[in-house]
Order: C-alpha cells, then structure tokens, then sequence
C-alpha cells in the first residue's frame, strides 16, 4: 500500500472510460486520485460500443462488473454479410459454448452506460476529488512527484500521473510529440429507437456489412429498445482528425451500389455524428520517470477491432496489478506496465489496420474475403480469438516481454 512519502494524489488528466478506470484502480491500491477533466463535466459521448469477455474481466477487476451487466445487451452471434449481395461471410455465435470458453460473455452496450458504471463505482469509493474545465498544458516532474500545470497557470500536485486524456492527448505531445495517421475512412455514429428500425434487421447480434471502401454495423442496445447504427467509408475528400456534424446526403453519397436490405440502415438516423478517424504508430515507450500514458493516449486505434474501451480497461487494470506487485514503487510498477501492454497493444492497432482493410475488400480480393472463413466451425473462431478474449487480470502481467540482453 502507498507509503507515507506518496500521500499526495495520483493524478489522472482525463476523465473519459479510461481515465475513470485508471481511477478505480488507483483508489483500490488505496491511493487518493485527482482527476483533471477539460470539458465541463465529467460525462462520455458517443453511441453503441462493444464489450468483449476481456473488457468483462477488466470491469469486474475494477468492481463494477455486475453494474455494466445489468446494462449490457447479450447478443446471440456476430455476424458479417456482403454488403453487394448479402452473401453471410461468417458468423461467431456467442452464446453459451462461447461463455464457457472464454469465461465471459460478448455484448453490446452504450459508451455511456460504460462510463456510468466506472464513475459510479469512483463516487463511491470517497477517495477521487474531480476538476472539471480543466485542460493540463505542461508536466513537470522531480524525483518525489509530479505538477500539472493547467492552461489557467493552476498547478496540481502529485505523487505520479497517469495520461489518460485521449486521442489527442496534450501528456503524449509533450513526451513523444509524434504525428497521428489520418486514415482517410469516416465513421457516421447515432442511435435509433427501436419503433423506427426495421423489422427485418432486428437481430439480436452484433451485426456488420462489409462492402468495397466501406461498411455498416447495427445491433441493439438498452434492452433492444434502441438500435446503434454506424456506417463507414473511404472519404473522397482529405480529412482532418477530428468529429463534427454529420450528413446525410454524404453518407447517402458513399453508398450507391449496396443491397437494398443494407441501404435501409442509412436512411434511418435524423442526425448523425461525424468521425474523421486516424491512429499512430504503435510505440516502445510510453512511460517517463512518474508519468504514463493509459487508453487512447497510448495507443490510439482505429475501430475494426472494437477494442479501444476494452484495452483501457486493462490498461487501468494491468497499472493496478503492475502498482500490487511492486508494493507502489512507482519507477518499477509503471516500467513493469509498460513492458506488460506495449506488445499486445500494438497487437491489436496494427490487427485494426488489417481487418480493415479485410472489411473493405473490393474486386478479387472482395471474392477471397468472402471465402476466407466458409465452413469454419466456431470452434476455430475462438481459437483465432483467444489471444484477444483471453485475457485476465490473472494474466496481464504474464505478458511482460523479456528484458533485451
């Protein structure tokens, strides 16, 4: 447990899925913690998002498990289909043979209802004091702490400080100061209730139609009385990282030629919300003395693998672990995070790459997707899964790469 010399807070800039996680963990190694939130209340945006039987095992690890299941919605399968002729590429069922394989179940949930469950489970705790419009500009750091300096000139003590402020971290700028990737592929996110969605494509499974440059995903939410609809394509445009308004005429634009089964989902929102998406190029380091990055921060990805809520999660969980084995040395636990998630996380940004460019196949390579995955048993789907559904708070820093000679 922390020593007297690190009574001061644990700083988290970021109050976000990951930020909340990193919270809990912190507050559960018994550390107080300080959460720095730009925005001007603590809350999430967003639409529908996925929870894998790893993002479980990171929630019940964090004590709030049983809180996002009640609101989680279990789906059957996943499933993905042509999107030019409806042709059924592949499908996982997630049921009970899947439960019982991965110890967890797979399902789908709003973001918001996530970051309610982590931030219910941070009140209660007593120990996380929030400041909101709160914006850290520059990191200073000794050898017995941390000072924020927000952009008001305020500066906030700590004992350490987690990064865990998003996509455009300002922490990661002032470390590593990399670029971001822009990808050129948009994503059009709402939510739709139920009385409005058609009949035909409610299912109860995490469902996607993959199509040439783009794609479209449904599946229900909140107890199947609200649909989240997302649509992607290859922007003609040059993009700019960032999330705006959306339209509809532009998504209706991209998606001329797909089957009238899947062309009902763009017609359906009243207002949609606009996503310009990029990544970064996974990194070897993302700890410096007392401050480490967590979530987005560290490795922004994009959406293909629907992981970044889940790999926040452990990274939150991995810290606290990484914090229990080292007795809260700081310098050794955040090394020991560090060398814990670096590999799997750039794993599963580069594996996004990948499968996006799977979802998108056009022309021959199209006709290979499509028979990339005929006849397989689901057995062999968990077993191309288990290296990402696999993962438990037994095991995270099990993970830890060797020591280079």
């Amino acid at each position: 447990m922390p020593a007297a010399s690190d009574r001061l807070p644990v700083l988290v800039a970021g109050g976000g899925i990951g930020g909340l996680a990193a919270a809990l963990a912190l507050v559960r190694r018994g550390h107080a913690v300080k959460v720095l939130e730009q925005a001007g209340e603590i809350g999430e945006i967003g639409a529908g998002i996925q929870l894998g039987p790893n993002a479980f095992a990171a929630l019940d690890a964090l004590g709030v498990g049983e809180r996002a299941r009640r609101r989680a919605v279990y789906t059957d399968c996943m499933v993905m289909h042509d999107a030019i002729n409806e042709y059924e590429v592949g499908r996982i069922p997630t049921g009970e043979a899947f439960r019982a394989r991965f110890g967890n179940p797979y399902a789908v949930i709003h973001r918001v209802d996530v970051h309610l469950s982590l931030l219910e489970g941070v009140r209660e705790s007593g120990r996380v004091e929030f400041l909101t419009s709160t914006r850290v500009a520059r990191i200073d750091q000794d050898a017995h702490g941390v000072t924020a300096i927000d952009e008001h000139g305020n500066r906030h003590r700590g004992c350490a400080l987690i990064g865990a402020d998003g996509v455009k971290s300002v922490v990661r700028q002032q470390f590593v100061g990399d670029p971001a990737r822009v990808t050129g592929h948009v994503v059009y996110r709402a939510v739709v209730d139920r009385a409005d969605f058609p009949a035909d494509l409610q299912w109860n499974a995490a469902s996607i139609w993959v199509g040439p440059n783009c794609h479209l995903v449904h599946y229900p939410l909140r107890g199947g009385e609200q649909y989240n609809v997302v649509v992607t394509f290859h922007s003609r445009d040059i993009e700019h990282w960032g999330v705006r308004e959306g339209s509809a005429a532009e998504v209706r634009s991209y998606f001329q030629d797909i089957c009238p089964k899947a062309r009902q989902l763009i017609d359906l929102p009243r207002s949609w919300k606009r996503w310009a998406t990029a990544d970064r190029e996974p990194i070897g380091q993302w700890t410096y003395g007392r401050v480490t990055l967590l979530g987005d921060a560290a490795h922004p990805t994009t959406q293909y693998m629907a992981q970044g809520a889940c790999v926040a999660m452990e990274d939150a969980v991995t810290l606290g672990e990484a914090l229990r084995a080292h007795d809260d040395d700081w310098s050794a636990a955040l090394d020991r995070y560090q060398r814990s998630r670096i590999a799997r996380t750039a794993r599963i940004v580069l594996s996004s790459r990948e499968m996006g460019r799977i979802y998108h196949a056009r022309g021959v390579e199209r006709l290979v997707r499509n028979d990339l995955w005929r006849g397989r048993s689901p057995e062999r789907f968990y077993d191309a899964l288990e290296w990402l559904y696999g993962w438990t708070v037994q095991n995270c820093l099990a993970a830890e790469p060797a020591r280079p000679a």
